[in-house]
């Protein structure tokens, strides 16, 4: 009995592809571990990918076994975090007590030199949290709508630069303020353009004084839209027209919401 000839099997299909396909999407798979791990510096994450290479990659050699990049970075970041801390090998807190003294001893100073010259009926100090402030009243400084410091004032002007020459560090800022009456001449059209001049006019005396960085100033105009008191009395417009001087502190407390700054307040003539 002659055997039955079985016909010929089908040809398998070739799948030699699937070989370098499944390297490549564990090639794919390693890449985006590799970003998602330099996205958030995390060292127990580094550690379980420099796991995975090991095991993907068949010569065992853990490509994040030198943790020298790591360790680059927690240095530089400890770095930074002190040198927020310090400075010239101060802590911030020591910093801001010397801070503190200076301007006390500032406001001292101030306090003497108007009793000493009979002005405290013109002038006065306050010194808070975020301020040393000093208000000269209004007929102290400039005649009615003009932006031209007294003679009298000038004087009160270098006495000021004067006690400020122990603090060149600081940044200075120079304010000026009107009341709300309004002014419309040629040279001074509103109270932004008097604001301004005086504030300007007022710095300029300071800087008259050689040791002062004159990068360190600058003066603005307010016009009357910052008032102190109210501008429906003579006394309130008279509280509202001042030039405003202030040193600002380098060193701010960190859970300060406050502008610190500290202030020299002088109120301008009426206008």
């Amino acid at each position: 009995m002659s055997r039955k000839r079985h016909e010929p099997h089908e040809e398998h299909p070739d799948e030699s592809w699937l070989l370098p396909y499944s390297d490549l999407m564990t090639l794919l798979l390693a890449l985006f571990i590799v970003l998602y791990s330099v996205s958030s510096v995390n060292t127990s994450k580094l550690e379980e990918l420099s796991k995975a290479f090991k095991t993907a990659f068949s010569n065992g050699v853990g490509v994040l076994d030198n943790a020298s990049v790591l360790d680059e970075d927690n240095r530089v970041r400890r770095t930074e975090e002190n040198s927020t801390r310090k400075d010239n090998g101060k802590t911030r807190e020591k910093l801001q007590q010397e801070e503190q003294q200076n301007l006390e001893q500032l406001k001292q100073q101030l306090d003497k030199y108007i009793q000493a010259n009979g002005l405290s009926s013109q002038l006065e100090t306050q010194l808070n949290q975020s301020q040393l402030l000093i208000t000269i009243r209004d007929n102290a400084l400039f005649a009615s709508a003009s932006a031209d410091v007294k003679p009298e004032a000038q004087k009160l002007a270098s006495a000021i630069a004067q006690m400020l020459e122990g603090y060149p560090d600081y940044e200075i800022q120079v304010a000026g303020h009107t009341d709300n009456q309004p002014i419309n001449t040629k040279e001074f059209p509103s109270n932004w353009e008097l604001s301004t001049k005086r504030a300007t006019n007022f710095m300029k005396i300071l800087l008259e004084d050689a040791k002062f960085d004159p990068s360190r100033f600058s003066a603005t105009g307010y016009s009357e839209f910052r008032p102190l008191e109210s501008n429906n009395s003579v006394e309130g417009r008279s509280k509202n027209r001042r030039v405003e001087v202030s040193i600002l502190r380098k060193y701010i407390e960190q859970d300060s919401t406050g502008s610190n700054e500290v202030s020299v307040q002088v109120a301008d003539a009426s206008q």
